[in-house]
């Protein structure tokens, strides 16, 4: 592996193979989720002291409430308990913690817990550390026209966010950019590298936007087992390839 990585400025994880972790020594899908917050517990500092500057993860999206009431039990009562174990983590490694996704379905102690997390880091000079929980990339994506149409609607829609004469296309339409300031965190670069745990090849509908031009790795290993060597080994794999964003 090469020594002298280039190490990217955002990274996104799809956090995937819990539940077969667990499968594989006999014990409960609750087990494994567990296992699988240890593992974020332990990357942070890695991640941080790497230079990341920007961490994503899929901590719970849109579709996973269709899991059984006990799972989905569970994985509430994990956040519950592993929030404030975050927020210590985060005050000694100087991380700021963001959220994106629609908590409004959360219970309140956890909506409070997210605005805890949020209001006693937000100072935190380090790097940021985004949860998606709740979260879908067409839910989001849905949730910023809303913005927009109200914003349209009363208008207070900012005059830079619609194309000029030199845009490319017809001046006075809304540009990407513009409609990404909608987004649930605009002020983010787009992930340079996507990692993907477990071996599954899909989206999973996580950051359908920003994701466009994301290079994406994919490792076998299951989340509970991803590790500081891991994660070098996909920045690896990622410094291997060459980012022409449809140029030649």
């Amino acid at each position: 592996m090469d020594t002298n990585l280039h190490i990217p400025e955002s990274v996104a994880i799809i956090m995937d193979g819990n539940g077969r972790w667990a499968k594989k020594r006999g014990l409960p899908r609750t087990m494994g989720h567990k296992e699988g917050c240890s593992a974020i517990e332990r990357l942070l500092p890695e991640a941080s002291d790497l230079g990341i500057r920007y961490l994503t993860v899929y901590a719970f999206s849109t579709e996973n409430w269709k899991r059984s009431a006990e799972e989905v039990d569970g994985l509430m009562q994990l956040f519950r308990f592993y929030a404030g174990r975050l927020l210590r983590s985060a005050r000694e490694k100087n991380v700021r913690v963001r959220m994106i996704g629609d908590r409004r379905r959360f219970q309140p102690d956890i909506v409070a817990s997210i605005n805890r997390l949020e209001e006693e880091t937000k100072d935190n000079t380090g790097m940021t550390f985004i949860v998606a929980a709740n979260y879908g990339g067409r839910d989001e994506i849905r949730r910023a026209v809303m913005r927009y149409a109200e914003d349209y609607k009363a208008g207070r829609v900012p005059a830079d966010a619609f194309a000029g004469p030199d845009a490319g296309y017809p001046a006075g339409e809304l540009t990407e950019r513009g409609f990404a300031s909608y987004l649930d965190m605009p002020d983010v670069p787009d992930p340079d590298l996507l990692i993907r745990t477990s071996g599954e090849l899909r989206l999973s509908n996580f950051l359908v936007w920003e994701a466009a031009y994301s290079e994406i790795v994919v490792t076998d290993t299951l989340w509970p087992d991803f590790d500081r060597e891991e994660l070098l080994r996909c920045i690896d794999e990622f410094n291997h390839r060459s980012r022409r964003f449809g140029g030649v």
